[in-house]
């Protein structure tokens, strides 16, 4: 938490506003000094993923308007996904306007259940101004936060981390951030994580312990002194980055090792008709491999994961049936995957953290072509995944009536999807939303994240509130835990398998501040789960042991 913030913190507490405490909203009152303790020194730590459809996402396809089924059909006759039958597009929320009534291709069966749960936004008509139909030109515009007329060498993600890292990558990794500060599953940074001065805040890797193998069987020792030039400013700073990918390898590996996922099964293939190339699925290794970082106790908050195979010029469907082929592939392959994700990380107990969201370049045209195919076009919908949402459709119907030159017009501005995430998300000051340039969308930015105000009681689960540190730990962690009345405490020890390996505390407590330290030096390396049982209540936290 830096000087601003904490200020800021602390005049709200002082003011009786509300506040939050590890990003969920909470009513401040007086008289509590460690309940404003624990709300100056939380942190925020929300994760962001982003998923990228390379190609141009075919939207109409994958959220089908309803009401406008018949103007759907007569536009793509030969693409267009049935209105009856067993493969028919899955309604969405029959509840809504008709304006807003849409289908979900019927592979995305598990977006439907997790919009049923909550936990699915859609955003209708997402584009820029002058769409530009240049695959190239439309990613750097997206990932560079920027108009169609403006050129930077920074993306916004970039800029966002640049504002709280000034430094980067000097000093990097540190004991207060010694995880990537940003993580793109693939084999290349994109310029979304640059900054101003062009170096990438963000790590490439494809899976941790294949990253650390590669790093350790290159480079060698840095020269001691640069050419006094620009060349060797360049050499030296390409130096610092192979020393810090070395330092952030062995880090990566040991988070990924000491993480885990739990029973549930990721799926692997369409299950259905569709070429031989669209048939493995690509996101959920991807997301796997988050998952399971996050478990390990990664401090990285951005991480990019990406999947081909957008760019359906021909044969997007099979010709014998329309629901099935490479385009519904990939909707089964997001819709599937996703919901594994979300499924795993309730597991784990970190599904309120993490906040996803897909994007394209641009979205397909609303005719087909005679090749079963679309070609690129303009706005598309994007869909926003999470258990802090307000669920729902926003925005209406692409009017297909009224088309310009044969696309979808733009209603929402994607930095108006952006910015939602840097105010509320990620919940940054003013001077940040400056930084990264979205300041004259904030105010027009979709109302999308809503988090579920708790109260005190509900805060400390109506009696307790507990941390553990340091954490990761190398030999001892310190449990510290606050009773709101006495009670019976116990506080046990699981592995990941759920046996107990100990019991810390077994006894009468009374009200207020209590710490205990537990020596782990005799344990193994890996993840472990402290359990406080109070009378009416429980509570967990994970604590990683690495020696």
């Amino acid at each position: 938490m830096n000087r601003r913030d904490f200020t800021r913190l602390t005049a709200l507490m002082g003011s009786g506003m509300l506040v939050k405490l590890n990003g969920m909203p909470l009513h401040a009152f007086q008289g509590n000094g460690y309940l404003e303790h624990i709300a100056k020194n939380s942190l925020n730590d929300r994760v962001l993923i982003l998923i990228e459809l390379h190609g141009g996402n075919d939207g109409l396809n994958m959220v089908i308007p309803i009401d406008q089924y018949g103007n759907y059909y007569n536009l793509r006759p030969n693409i267009a996904i049935p209105q009856i039958g067993s493969r028919k597009y899955i309604p969405l929320d029959l509840s809504l306007p008709d304006n807003k009534l849409v289908g979900l291709h019927p592979d995305m069966v598990g977006a439907k259940a997790m919009y049923d749960n909550g936990h699915l936004a859609v955003i209708q008509n997402v584009s820029y101004e002058n769409s530009n139909g240049s695959h190239f030109r439309s990613r750097d515009i997206w990932q560079m936060g920027v108009s169609y007329d403006e050129y930077e060498s920074s993306g916004w993600l970039g800029r966002y981390i640049e504002h709280y890292h000034p430094d980067y990558p000097t000093g990097y990794p540190n004991s207060n951030f010694p995880d990537p500060l940003a993580i793109e599953i693939g084999t290349g940074v994109s310029l979304a994580f640059h900054r101003d001065q062009g170096i990438p805040t963000g790590l490439s890797i494809q899976n941790p312990n294949a990253f650390y193998d590669l790093i350790n069987s290159v480079g060698g020792p840095s020269p001691v002194n640069y050419p006094d030039s620009h060349a060797g400013d360049e050499i030296e700073y390409m130096m610092q980055i192979e020393q810090q990918s070395n330092n952030y390898a062995q880090r990566l590996k040991d988070v990924y090792n000491a993480g885990a996922n739990s029973s549930v099964v990721y799926p692997e293939q369409y299950p259905f008709i569709a070429p031989p190339g669209a048939i493995n699925n690509p996101l959920a290794p991807q997301l796997k491999i988050i998952s399971r970082l996050l478990s390990g106790g990664i401090g990285t908050k951005i991480f990019v994961c990406r999947i081909g195979g957008f760019d359906t010029h021909a044969n997007q469907v099979e010709s014998n049936n329309t629901s099935m082929g490479a385009h519904a592939a990939l909707m089964y392959h997001i819709s599937s995957a996703v919901k594994a994700f979300y499924d795993d990380l309730g597991n784990l107990g970190l599904a309120d953290r993490v906040l996803s969201m897909t994007y394209s370049e641009f979205g397909r045209r609303a005719a087909s072509n005679a090749s079963y195919g679309t070609d690129h076009g303009n706005a598309a919908p994007m869909l926003v995944f999470g258990t802090c949402l307000n669920p729902g459709v926003f925005g209406e119907n692409p009017d297909l009536s009224n088309l310009q030159n044969g696309n979808i017009p733009m209603q929402h501005d994607y930095r108006q999807v952006y910015s939602s995430i840097v105010k509320d998300w990620f919940q940054a000051s003013d001077d940040v939303i400056n930084d990264v340039r979205f300041q004259d969308f904030t105010a027009n930015r979709i109302d999308y994240i809503k988090c579920k105000e708790l109260s005190t009681s509900e805060i400390f689960k109506e009696n307790l509130w507990m941390n553990c540190f340091p954490n990761p730990s190398t030999s001892k962690t310190t449990v510290e835990y606050y009773l709101h009345k006495a009670s019976h405490v116990e506080i046990e020890v699981i592995d990941l398998t759920g046996r107990s390996v100990a019991t810390l505390i077994k006894g009468n407590t009374n009200q207020g501040k209590h710490s205990a330290d537990f020596d782990l030096s005799n344990f193994e390396n890996g993840t472990y789960i402290f359990v406080l049982t109070t009378n009416t209540t429980s509570i967990t936290k994970k604590v990683i042991l690495q020696k």
